[in-house]
C-alpha cells in the first residue's frame, strides 16, 4: 500500500491533521517550559490526565467526550502546581511531584474500584491518535488558534519571563498572569498530547522538539518554529510507519523524535554551528 492509498482513509487523515496541531502547541509551549525548566510537568500532567480520565470514565461519560470532561480537572491541577511552586517552602520539581503523585494514586484507586484495568482505560495510557474523533479535531484547532494567539500577543512578556522572572516583574511585566496562561495551555496540550503518544509519552511530545530545535543556536522566534517543524514531521513520520507495519503510532512519533534530536546533536558536533 502506497503513501496515497493511505491518506485516502479519512480516519488517517483526522489522525494526521489533529496530530500536527497537537504537535505544534507541545512544541510550541515546550520550548518556554524547557529554558525555565520546568521539564518535568509533562510527567506531572500526565500522571494528572490519568486520574482525570479515571474519575470520568468513572461517572459513565461517552467515550467521544472523554478528553473534553478531563480538561477542568487537568487545568485545576495544573494552577495547583504554579501555587506550590511560587511556595516558599516547596520547590518546583517537588510541587510537580506532589500533585501528580495524588494524580496517578487517584487513577490507580478508581481503576480498581471500576473492576481493575479496563480496556478502554489501558488504550489512554498509550495513546491511539487513529481514533482520533471529529470533537478532538475541532478541540485541537481551537486550542492551537488559541496558544499562537496568546504567544503572538504576549510575546514580549514570555521572552522577559523565560529567561528572568525577577527582572521581568521590575519591569512591571504581570508574571503571576502569564504563567497562569502558560500553565493553562500546557495542561490542555497534556491531555492533548495523550491522545496522540499516550499518558505515557506525554512529557515527549512537550520535551523533545524543543531540544532538538535549540541544538541549532538560533533566535527565539525560529527556535519555536524550528521546534514546531520538527514535532510535526515527527507526527506524520510517525504516523504513517505505523499504519504500515500495524505498530502503536505513539512510540514511532516519538522514536522519530528521539531520531531528529539524536541526527541534529551528531550534525552539530561534526558540522559546528557558526557563532
Amino acid at each position: 500500500m502506497g503513501l496515497v492509498d493511505i491518506l485516502n482513509y479519512e480516519f488517517v487523515q483526522r489522525a494526521i491533521l489533529a496530530g500536527m496541531l497537537i504537535a505544534a502547541i507541545s512544541s510550541i509551549l515546550g520550548v518556554f517550559l524547557v529554558l525555565r525548566r520546568f521539564s518535568l510537568i509533562g510527567d506531572g500532567l500526565a500522571h494528572i490526565t490519568f486520574g482525570s480520565v479515571a474519575v470520568v470514565m468513572l461517572i459513565g461519560v461517552s467515550p467521544a467526550y472523554i478528553t473534553l470532561a478531563a480538561l477542568p480537572l487537568v487545568m485545576l491541577s495544573s494552577l495547583a502546581i504554579l501555587k506550590l511552586t511560587h511556595s516558599r517552602r516547596i520547590h518546583g520539581d517537588a510541587a510537580i511531584g506532589i500533585v501528580s503523585s495524588l494524580g496517578i494514586a487517584t487513577g490507580i484507586i478508581l481503576a480498581g474500584l471500576s473492576g481493575g484495568y479496563n480496556l478502554d482505560l489501558f488504550s489512554y495510557l498509550f495513546g491511539n491518535i487513529l481514533t482520533v474523533t471529529q470533537t478532538e479535531l475541532w478541540l485541537s484547532f481551537i486550542v492551537f488558534l488559541t496558544t499562537v494567539a496568546t504567544v503572538v500577543i504576549f510575546y514580549n512578556d514570555f521572552f522577559a519571563i523565560t529567561f528572568d522572572e525577577e527582572l521581568a516583574q521590575t519591569m512591571g511585566i504581570k508574571t503571576k498572569r502569564i504563567n497562569v496562561l502558560l500553565f493553562l495551555l500546557t495542561a490542555v496540550a497534556a491531555v492533548l498530547a495523550m491522545k496522540v503518544a499516550g499518558i505515557m509519552l506525554v512529557s515527549a511530545m512537550l520535551i523533545l522538539p524543543p531540544l532538538t530545535a535549540l541544538q541549532l543556536s538560533m533566535n527565539f522566534k525560529k527556535t519555536i518554529i524550528a521546534a514546531a517543524c520538527f514535532s510535526i514531521l515527527s507526527v506524520i513520520c510517525g504516523i504513517v510507519l505505523a499504519f504500515l507495519l500495524n505498530l502503536p503510532a505513539g512510540g514511532t512519533i516519538v522514536i522519530f523524535n528521539i531520531g531528529f534530536l539524536l541526527l541534529i546533536s551528531g550534525a552539530k558536533k561534526i558540522w559546528p554551528l557558526p557563532r
